[in-house]
């Protein structure tokens, strides 16, 4: 029984709002015996349904339903249960992820007016200058890149609910495997039924797209600017013309940074291009970051 108050404690911790949706699984529990997504598709939200059923709250039924782990542990862990005052985190976005987006799209216009992308450059190299004085412009791409690397995991940790996500593919999960049986048996009503249910999920899927996309904007608020640096450096004052700059994997010697790599691919944005992929995912293993569901 301990570890069932343990359950659900840190569930209510964590979203206040698990606390009725807990009440709303146990009481149909009680009522019907088992427990499917149409019974309380009214009352929880996909990702409420899914942590429910990641915590063990609730148990597969031999795929008759699922069943209430303990109830009457359960139902000791509501009565001293206390529903956590944060707000929940449903991957709505908030005005400050608008005003972001505006920001970083306005940003955009530095890379076709050389005086804004002039500007931004000078004003980052206040930061990045002294690090670029003091190893090669190559090394300076790549510190670069574990930083836009750590910010864009870090924010994706932040925002994005997987919880949400996990629940979601759940229960696409259980209406396929419904579906498939009412094909079997030619239950022309628990098709029609599902179908319903599909087209509801198709909102919840536009939900997910918004959510998974709500770090976008701060990626890109912290990451044009950086780019505009060494677009700034290589156009602008000219870096890496004078000779070989680089010898790169799968490439061989770069003379220039803008010479062309792959078509009109420049070394210079490849080089960053590989560096942040290679290391955005050794940052996300070190940290132990999921930046999406399993």
């Amino acid at each position: 029984m301990a570890r069932t108050v343990q359950k659900v404690d840190s569930l209510v911790e964590e979203d206040g709002s698990m606390e009725p949706a807990i009440e709303t699984v146990l009481e149909t529990a009680e009522e019907k015996g088992v427990v499917q997504w149409n019974d309380v598709s009214d009352d929880l939200t996909s990702g409420q349904w899914g942590r429910l059923i990641e915590k063990g709250i609730l148990v597969d039924a031999d795929g008759e339903g699922f069943v209430v782990d303990d109830p009457d542990g359960i139902r000791d862990a509501l009565d001293e249960a206390e529903p956590s005052d944060e707000e929940e985190s449903d991957g709505s976005w908030t005005s400050w992820d608008k005003i972001a987006l505006v920001g970083s799209l306005a940003l955009f216009v530095g890379y076709w007016q050389p005086d804004i992308r002039d500007q931004i450059g000078e004003v980052i190299d206040i930061g990045i200058g002294p690090i670029n004085s003091l190893v090669p412009f190559y090394v300076t791409i790549l510190v670069l890149a574990v930083l836009t690397g750590l910010w864009s995991t870090l924010l994706q940790d932040r925002l994005t609910n997987l919880d949400n996500m996990s629940g979601y593919q759940e229960k696409q999960k259980e209406l396929r495997e419904r579906e498939k049986k009412a094909k079997e048996e030619d239950d022309d009503e628990a098709l029609e039924e599902i179908r319903q249910e599909q087209m509801e999920m198709m909102t919840e899927n536009l939900g997910m797209m918004k959510q998974q996309f709500r770090s976008m904007p701060w990626i890109m608020l912290f990451t044009i600017p950086i780019f505009l640096w060494v677009y700034w450096q290589v156009r602008g004052l000219g870096v890496g013309q004078a000779g070989p700059v680089l010898v790169m994997p799968l490439v061989g010697e770069v003379n220039a940074w803008e010479a062309g790599i792959i078509g009109p691919l420049q070394a210079w944005i490849f080089w960053y291009i590989l560096c942040s992929m290679s290391l955005s995912q050794i940052i996300r293993k070190s940290l132990n970051i999921q930046t999406s569901p399993t």
